[in-house]
């Protein structure tokens, strides 16, 4: 199994302002696998996916990626599994403003010894007329790819992504998720997609379903709707 979460603890706080939010999540998911964490506001949806990006210390529990035990590795550490593991999607897109498309992707581009093609990936991804421009000249679906395209140039075992279409019109949402889909079928990449979105749910492999910070749901879809057939974005 690629990935393999068991009795995962995540609290917050102390005394009065201490708050359990992972309860013991036990979850796994095979290598090539798009995967879906749905769950209402609070349910521990981020939190669980900060766990498994090494961004959030756990407090018990394991998570294991690709045979690594993460879970206790010193800051170093999971530097280095985080580079050469790991593709971050936020629904906010961090480009660095004053960077081109280009050189925002090039800044992760350096951080491997193993990237993907630069210039396939900016014609996948729809960006090579648009390669020279800055993030301010872009529309917010550009800037999702632009974004996609910096997680993916390291050519990332395991893409987070957090929200992706979040900040985006069904249009563009849908645009982005066929790319997912894409980037999936073309590379063999896994991905967890946390998302409130309950369409998405319907083109992955498998749906997780967090309430109250425990796994109350968790199966593979029979059949999958293509993404360009998704409604209701």
């Amino acid at each position: 199994m690629y990935l393999e979460v068991n009795k995962l603890k995540k609290s917050y706080g102390e005394g009065e302002s201490f708050m359990e939010v992972l309860k013991g999540v036990d979850l796994s998911v095979e290598k090539g696998v798009m995967c879906v964490i749905q769950g209402t506001s609070g349910s521990g949806k981020s939190t669980l996916l900060n766990c498994i990006g090494g961004l959030d210390e756990t407090n018990s529990g394991s998570i294991s990626v690709d045979g690594m035990e993460i879970c206790g590795l010193s800051p170093d550490k999971l530097s280095d599994y985080r580079r050469a593991n790991l593709g971050f999607i936020f629904q906010f897109y961090n480009l660095v403003p004053n960077l081109t498309v280009k050189e925002n992707i090039q800044v992760c581009e350096y951080l491997t010894d193993r990237p993907l093609n630069l210039e396939e990936l900016l014609d996948t991804l729809g960006l090579a007329k648009h390669q020279d421009k800055f993030p301010s000249q872009l529309s917010g679906g550009q800037q999702q790819r632009c974004a996609i395209a910096r997680a993916l140039i390291k050519n990332p075992k395991l893409l987070l992504c957090d929200e992706p279409t979040g900040a985006l019109d069904s249009h563009t949402s849908q645009d982005i998720l066929m790319l997912l889909e894409e980037i999936n079928r073309k590379y063999g990449t896994t991905m967890l997609i946390v998302t409130h979105n309950n369409s998405i749910k319907n083109m992955v492999d498998q749906v997780i379903y967090l309430k109250d910070g425990q796994v109350r749901k968790n199966y593979r879809n029979a059949e999958k709707v293509p993404a360009a057939q998704l409604e209701d974005l």
